[in-house]
């Protein structure tokens, strides 16, 4: 691929010189990369997996493709939205999308069916059908009013966490003010003040799965920006979620830069509180004036660092305020059959209990007993029926994604073991958890039975081993009411010279994670790169 190597054969000699180190290679690293790139900054990224793209990346395998963390992406199909702009900008315009239509996700009680329907007036309309109460209908008003609120009020908080601290420390709290109305709440708590009908708060949290928090753990600004992200559709990138990498690799590579994949970095150089290189795997030392971190947070702060800057700073203390995001499990299915073949269609299915319209009862029976309890979620996609260039690469082949919450703790007994040999009685305990998900899969679309040429299951061990996450979490930090209070969460931090981004600066998913490089790139270059690429950007669309 253009602008991707290995570092086992792409040896840096002490000669080379980058104006910027990025860990990991993650949309957030690899948008913060390419921004740099194109003020002519000569940028390295180091990633550690034997694929580059963090949770964008796909894996292959006996003639089937999948991609592990994109389902759908909203905004990028509306040429006026900072996010269609921003990926038009990082990957010079060659990165393309395909709408999903007018139903984007599917919100499934039994036999209750809720459809989201793109579009602000579609939804109030769809919502208004199910719930035709006066009492409801003004409540879903209302609801999509706060969604909008709450949205726009986010913008000079995540603003502020590219201002350099001694501005921050000036400005900031008024900045954040507005955004921490709508963040300091838990989301079960806004929609209680909105309706007692609990079906119908149970339908409109049908998402909360985008962020892994049941509503009365999850901030509602959390809520509402993944609520107003979808607002209007969901899209997916032509080509697959390999594209996104495909096209961003060469802009950095245009500068001078590079994409150095199976570059496990050990540890962040740190001389006079100054960040001045990193420490690989092997030993080799390479240095830079700036580095940026895409690593998350916790592994940043509690592990790349050296223990006597992490103390100097209490980090690991800051750390230890946010826990990590949940951990999940997920099916990976092929068919050797055309998704018209078998009447799949684009829409995403979001699965609850009958009448299990708590989500957090849901969640928390499950915990305490899984073998007795309905799964508290189960989301289905449908990857071959959304991208339209899957058929030219895979002829009269699909392939279905299948997401549930699985704890880490019920993993951790195979710390330790080798990917794909860890031993028979893990193989029998996800082999359990897949026979769960394949019903699910059956009972929505019963024609696909005995129709499966392959399957296999990710655990979190799994994404702890691909994506270095310490507990195998899909969102980096826990979006709760406490974490939008935690200030040290910027582009900035302690040490100087070093930076942050990724989900953990700004939001989880990969729209929190582009804008956080954003965010970082404009803290480093000390540019409005929001404004720039607004006023340079033009595009045409729907």
């Amino acid at each position: 691929m253009q602008g991707v190597k290995s570092y086992k054969q792409h040896k840096i000699s002490d000669s080379e010189q980058y104006d910027a180190i990025v860990i990991g290679s993650g949309i957030g690293g690899l948008s913060v990369a390419a921004l740099m790139a194109k003020e002519g900054k000569k940028i390295l990224v180091l990633e550690r997996h034997y694929t580059a793209g963090g949770y964008t990346h796909v894996f292959k395998r006996r003639g089937y493709e999948w991609d592990v963390g994109i389902h759908y992406i909203g905004e990028v199909h509306r040429p006026y939205t900072e996010l269609a702009k921003l990926f038009h900008y990082i990957s010079d315009g060659k990165l393309e999308w395909a709408y999903m239509g007018d139903v984007y996700d599917k919100i499934i009680f039994g036999k209750k069916v809720y459809d989201f329907h793109a579009g602000k007036e579609n939804f109030i309309a769809k919502m208004k059908e199910y719930f035709p109460a006066p009492k409801d209908q003004q409540a879903i008003e209302e609801y999509v009013a706060l969604i909008y609120k709450a949205q726009k009020a986010g913008r000079m908080y995540f603003a502020e966490k590219a201002l350099p601290p001694a501005i921050s420390w000036a400005t900031g709290k008024m900045m954040r003010k507005g955004m921490l109305t709508y963040s300091d709440r838990t989301t079960l708590e806004v929609m209680r003040e909105l309706t007692d009908n609990e079906e119908l708060i149970g339908v409109l949290c049908g998402q909360y799965g985008d962020y892994g928090l049941p509503p009365a753990q999850s901030s509602f600004a959390i809520h509402a920006a993944v609520v107003k992200h979808f607002m209007n559709g969901g899209n997916f990138p032509v080509g697959g979620s390999s594209r996104i990498v495909e096209t961003i690799a060469p802009v950095i590579e245009r500068s001078g830069g590079l994409i150095l994949t199976n570059a496990e970095v050990d540890q962040i150089i740190v001389e006079k509180n100054k960040a001045v290189g990193v420490r690989m795997a092997d030993g080799k030392e390479l240095r830079s004036p700036i580095i940026i971190s895409n690593a998350g947070v916790p592994n940043t702060f509690g592990r790349l660092l050296p223990a006597e800057v992490r103390q100097k700073h209490a980090l690991q203390e800051k750390v230890d305020v946010i826990p990590p995001s949940v951990a999940h499990v997920c099916l990976y299915i092929g068919l050797p059959y055309s998704a018209e073949e078998l009447g799949l269609q684009k829409a995403n299915y979001w699965i609850y209990p009958e009448n299990g319209y708590d989500h957090d009862k849901n969640v928390s029976d499950y915990l305490k007993d899984p073998n007795n309890s309905e799964l508290p979620v189960t989301y289905i996609s449908f990857p071959a029926c959304k991208d339209p260039d899957w058929s030219n690469r895979y002829p009269n082949r699909c392939t279905i994604d299948i997401i549930s919450l699985a704890p880490y703790e019920w993993f951790a007994q195979w710390e330790g073991s080798r990917w794909m040999k860890r031993g028979e009685e893990y193989d029998a305990f996800k082999e359990q958890l897949a026979q769960r998900l394949l019903e699910k899969l059956y009972e929505m679309e019963p024609q696909v039975k005995g129709k499966i040429e392959h399957y296999e299951l990710s655990s979190p061990l799994t994404t702890r081993h691909f994506c270095n996450y310490e507990k195998g979490e899909l969102y980096g930090l826990d979006h709760t009411p406490e974490r939008f209070r935690q200030n040290f969460l910027r582009a900035s931090t302690p040490v100087k010279n070093l930076y942050l981004t990724g989900q953990d600066v700004i939001s989880c998913g990969i729209g929190g994670a582009l804008a956080a490089g954003m965010i970082t790139a404009s803290a480093i270059m000390k540019k409005d790169f929001s404004s720039k690429i607004r006023k340079e950007v033009k595009l045409e669309g729907v």
